[in-house]
């Protein structure tokens, strides 16, 4: 692939994206793989929001919580998938600089609305264990009104300052970004001007993010455990509080550890190759797994997910026999 000469008078305004270069002769694979798994993705998130909305058991603050965790992986991998699909296929790699902007905030804009909300669901967890006769009174609409502007205001203004100070640099080096879409760091890379800003706003988002939300969730976690340690041995709610608090740290333990790694290895160099940077994303696994582990773990969803079933092949079964009732 040729890249752009270098000059030092014209900043580049078309970018290549590099995707899995060293599995080209593989191409047709990879996309068939990342296709599957954008179905899955597509098909996993919507059915679990189907069932939260029509199971009227499932209208609790946790389970809406679940619900827009799914819309977020979902918009999270649409603003990915799709775009690394066209390069796999027709090797359609070129992305202007003002179209990988605007990738690179919603996919940052993204991962931070859902590691906001996976902090909302432990702090759920902890007042539904911890302060349980309050429970209705704290976690009511408006806390969730004001838990989703909180969210809101804290992802947009973090992630435009880190758009905007990466639109301010200029670009005369290589054309070719080392990664298969926007990525922060791997535009910043690029740049032939000082970056101390960008870096500086990258610790940043760790510090706002990683560094808030995991020690919430941490002391969530342990207030929680602590509480349930004192219930009855081998109580029905015990396990019930030890079955879903496991299931919620999988989905965070999850996110939060790939994440991790994968914007440590950008902000510190830490050498990661492009292709396992891409599928340890911290966008594509969690929105991945995270439909099946709510979907398998928790009973009510399983439960109301059974029920519309055997409800739909009722209506099926209705509709199929009725004409012959008429008949006869």
């Amino acid at each position: 692939m040729l890249e752009a000469p270098i000059t030092r008078n014209v900043s580049h305004t078309n970018f290549q994206l590099r995707c899995f270069p060293e599995l080209r002769g593989h191409r047709w694979i990879l996309a068939l793989l990342f296709f599957l798994c954008f179905l899955s993705v597509l098909l996993g998130n919507s059915v679990l929001v189907y069932v939260i909305r029509r199971v009227e058991n499932l209208h609790s603050p946790m389970y809406f919580l679940i619900c827009m965790l799914c819309i977020v992986d979902t918009l999270a991998v649409t603003t990915i998938l799709p775009n690394m699909l066209l390069t796999l296929l027709f090797n359609w790699n070129h992305i202007s600089l003002a179209g990988c902007l605007i990738q690179m905030f919603f996919t940052h804009f993204l991962s931070s609305l859902e590691s906001t909300l996976l902090m909302a669901m432990a702090l759920d967890r902890y007042v539904a264990i911890c302060r349980p006769l309050h429970y209705m009174d704290i976690m009511n609409s408006s806390m969730c009104l004001r838990l989703l502007l909180f969210t809101l205001l804290r992802s947009v203004s973090i992630m435009s300052t880190l758009v905007v100070l990466a639109s301010s640099l200029w670009f005369c080096h290589s054309n070719t970004i080392q990664h298969c879409y926007c990525d922060h760091m791997a535009l910043v890379k690029l740049a032939c001007v000082s970056t101390e800003k960008n870096h500086a706003a990258g610790l940043v988002v760790i510090i706002c993010f990683v560094g808030v939300d995991i020690p919430i969730i941490f002391f969530s976690y342990t207030k929680i455990l602590n509480v349930v340690l004192r219930a009855a041995a081998a109580s029905d709610e015990r396990l019930k509080a030890f079955h879903t608090c496991t299931t919620h740290l999988i989905v965070m333990m999850c996110f939060y550890l790939v994440g991790t790694i994968t914007f440590l290895s950008g902000s510190l160099n830490i050498p990661i190759a492009t292709g396992i940077n891409t599928l340890m994303g911290y966008i594509l696994i969690p929105a991945t797994v995270n439909p099946i582990i709510y979907g398998v773990r928790t009973k009510e969803i399983r439960c109301g997910l059974q029920r519309l079933f055997k409800l739909r092949a009722r209506n099926v079964w209705s509709l199929k026999v009725s004409p012959r009732k008429g008949q006869t």
